[in-house]
């Protein structure tokens, strides 16, 4: 169901929460106030949207300009606007028809500059586990020596400058508290009697005892499976829910919970059967959402895996691989990927990773690290009757079935250690894959990217017919998205370089530059953005942030500053795709996003996505959103879309205004076959009782082999009329007959929709 079009006038009179027919995500920062979003309202109504998305809202580090680094859970925003500004918007977009969905991050805290501004943190440093704030967070006091270890200094201890001033211990604009009556100690017992233990950063992944979100020391994990955590985390995030400001929840990064299922339990009865929860959770292509989990699905991973691989040629893909492994010498993808996991273990995650050992004691070290780098998906959850029987057979290999067999016995018996490895293969598998991996294997870039699969890209239109169908019967109002803040490169930037699969003589076999892989990684990034705004300079932070990632030259914390030098000069001038690959490019454009559109679930556009989006990672993505209020505006009075751009703006308009509108169109899933030469690049569906679209794929293959010749498909009973065309007259309603041509189905445009009358 949709969010209602009339609307209460007063914020009392509040319109029961729906679930949304589409949202539209904004990135909210500084420059990007909730007074801007609240600007920008008339013009997404008028696309379509029901539900606005808004990037985390609690208060965050100052200058924060994604939201993810929370400081106070009881505070809305105030560089955002506050929670004035949030109620206003709140009543802005309800005048216009909109409800608000909000992101929230109950996994992680900020350690700020200055600490002061993370209180619980703040007290727990000044009065160590005796403070009622020490059940907030996961620090292992016996494995600091007593202290929490803070390894935000530049270098060793005694080369930095640490003095008291002002009652507190001072580094640079770093602030520390003090243990009471420790403030007149020299400097050195002065340090040593205090709660923490400030250090060098270098000291992180062998010195770290407390939980943080991935590697990032400055995100320390939150115990917020305790319920007075949970309480104080979320009041008002369950206030905004009941005064209704917010109709829905996104849940960030649900796998760094120690419990998802039971943290998901008390929140839905929190917030009551109303709200609509998704949660962000990444499966792999095998793995299915827990059933018992109380939420309406995903943030929609999953579904920008399928779309993006029914458009991506399976023989092309195969031959990329061959090619780029010749150029580069890199292994493939199996190995690449336990490659990764094996070094981000034994390096970044040391820390958690020689807790886990301590605890499972000496003996069954070795199998804990095997487990870890074999398990399949992200982690297991809390009751779960067994482990993947590969993840076993593997680990078992190298660190032999007795340890194994000790292990598993561990997980079940001991819920602290299972939950912290269960965190930690999540925080694995997200640093050895996607912020890794995915930079160091790079046939085809547009299959890097979160939830996906590099060794194995492509979706038959088979599959990608099942797992709608699974959508529709199990999680029909689950989240789907193809462009996020966390994407790797853009819908569009990937619907460019995905149309290389068809042409992969375009990356050539050899290159004689020092580095082959960035070579590679420069080329297809700067065919895939084009000639974007400036492309360039663009191209070149991306490149250095990969180079960094994938740690084949240079990385993060070993920084090789010759080489970093140099990788700026691998970023050609905008590359333009070749004119018959262009056309490929544009029809992965709308197909991606028609099928997106119209598939079950609930669509999520990205800011500014409704047009042709170009942008690479973060913090490329996150650049200030443009709205194109004037070409919708020209579309609705009639005018034809000229290009690309304006081709995907008029098919989202006409899909989000259907959604929201005649929602009863998106209900079931039926794929329609093709038959003849060509049937494989047809996919179509319909959406009862009577909506029917139709995608090409891979049609620069088809092309080349003659076009769709005598393939035609057979229509569901009816008269079937075009709803793309400004001009009606254009494309004649058809009557169902025993078949139809594609060629005549698709004859202006590579995509279609048709309504039933």
């Amino acid at each position: 169901m949709s969010q209602p079009r009339p609307t209460p006038a007063s914020e009392s009179d509040v319109p029961k929460p729906v679930t949304p027919a589409s949202t539209y995500r904004l990135q909210l920062r500084p420059e990007f106030p909730f007074a801007a979003a609240e600007a920008a309202v008339p013009y997404l109504a008028s696309l379509g949207v029901s539900h606005l998305h808004l990037s985390p809202v609690l208060e965050a580090a100052p200058g924060s300009a994604h939201g993810y680094d929370v400081t106070d859970h009881s505070r809305v925003r105030a560089e955002l606007g506050g929670e004035p500004g949030l109620r206003a918007l709140a009543r802005s977009a309800r005048e216009h028809g909109l409800g608000l969905v909000l992101d929230i991050v109950p996994n992680h805290m900020a350690v700020p500059t200055p600490l002061r501004l993370n209180r619980p943190l703040w007290e727990v440093l000044r009065d160590g586990p005796d403070s009622p704030y020490a059940r907030w967070f996961d620090i292992d006091w016996e494995a600091g020596g007593g202290q929490v270890v803070l390894p935000l200094l530049a270098g060793p201890v005694d080369s930095c400058d640490l003095r008291v001033d002002g009652g507190v211990l001072r580094h640079g604009e770093q602030e520390f508290p003090l243990r009471e009556g420790t403030e007149g100690l020299a400097l050195p017992e002065l340090l040593a009697a205090q709660w923490y233990r400030p250090a060098w950063w270098r000291e992180t992944s062998t010195a770290l005892n407390y939980r943080r979100f991935f590697t990032i020391s400055e995100l320390i994990g939150v115990r917020v499976e305790d319920p007075d955590v949970f309480t104080a985390t979320h009041a008002k995030v369950l206030e905004l829910v009941r005064d209704g400001v917010a109709q829905g929840l996104r849940i960030d990064h649900v796998d760094g919970l120690a419990d998802p299922e039971e943290y998901l339990g008390r929140l839905r009865a929190a917030v009551g059967d109303d709200c609509w929860v998704v949660v962000e959770k990444i499966l792999a292509r095998h793995e299915r959402l827990p059933a018992a989990w109380p939420v309406a699905g995903t943030t929609g991973y999953d579904a920008l895996h399928r779309v993006d691989g029914v458009f991506t040629d399976p023989e092309g893909a195969a031959e990329l691989a061959d090619r780029y492994g010749e150029c580069t010498g890199l292994p493939q993808w199996p190995e690449t990927a336990r490659a990764c996991a094996r070094e981000v273990l034994t390096g970044d995650l040391a820390a958690e990773l020689g807790a886990l050992e301590r605890r499972a004691g000496g003996e069954l070290a070795g199998a804990v690290r095997e487990l870890l780098i074999a398990f399949p998906v992200y982690r297991p959850y809390p009751g779960e009757p067994e482990l993947p029987p590969q993840a076993l057979e593997r680990a078992a290999e190298l660190a032999g079935p007795a340890a194994v067999a000790g292990v598993r016995e561990l997980l079940l018996r001991d819920p602290a250690f299972a939950a912290r490895f269960a965190q930690t293969s999540a925080a694995l598998r997200a640093k050895s894959l996607e912020d890794r991996a995915f930079y160091r294997y790079a046939p085809l870039l547009s299959a890097t990217e979160v939830g996906g699969e590099p060794g194995r890209p492509a979706v038959s239109p088979e599959e990608f017919h099942a797992y709608c169908a699974a959508l529709a019967r199990d999680w029909p109002e689950t989240g789907t998205v193809l462009s996020t803040h966390d994407t790797k490169r853009s819908a569009d930037v990937r619907a460019r370089i995905s149309a290389l699969s068809q042409a992969p003589e375009l990356m050539d076999r050899e290159s004689a530059a020092p580095d082959p892989h960035l070579a590679w990684v420069a080329r297809q990034t700067a065919l895939g953005l084009g000639r974007a705004p400036e492309a360039v300079p663009r191209l070149a932070d991306a490149l250095l942030k990969g180079a960094r990632e994938a740690a084949l030259r240079t990385s993060w914390t070993d920084r090789d500053e010759a080489y970093e030098t140099a990788v700026p000069g691998y970023a050609p001038a905008p590359l333009d795709l070749p004119a018959e690959l262009a056309e490929a490019a544009r029809a992965n454009l709308l197909g991606m996003a028609l099928l997106h559109l119209a598939m079950p679930g609930v669509p999520e556009v990205y800011q500014g996505a409704e047009t042709e989006y170009r942008a690479l990672v973060d913090p490329d993505n996150r650049r200030p959103a443009y709205f194109p209020s004037g070409a919708l505006a020209r579309l609705d009075a009639g005018a034809a879309p000229h290009g690309p751009a304006e081709e995907k703006l008029a098919l989202t308009a006409v899909l989000l205004r259907l959604r929201r509108d005649r929602p009863e169109l998106f209900r079931g899933y039926a794929p329609v076959a093709a038959r003849g030469p060509a049937a494989g690049h047809l996919v179509a569906f319909t959406r009862a009782p009577g909506l029917l679209v139709a995608a090409t794929r891979l049609s620069h293959r088809l092309a080349g082999s003659g076009g769709w010749r005598d393939t035609r498909v057979d229509l569901p009973p009816g008269t079937w009329t075009p709803v793309l065309s400004p001009h009606p007259h254009a494309n004649s309603p058809i009557r169902h007959s025993s078949s139809v041509e594609v060629s005549a189905l698709l004859s202006d445009r590579p995509v279609g929709v048709w309504l039933r009358r």
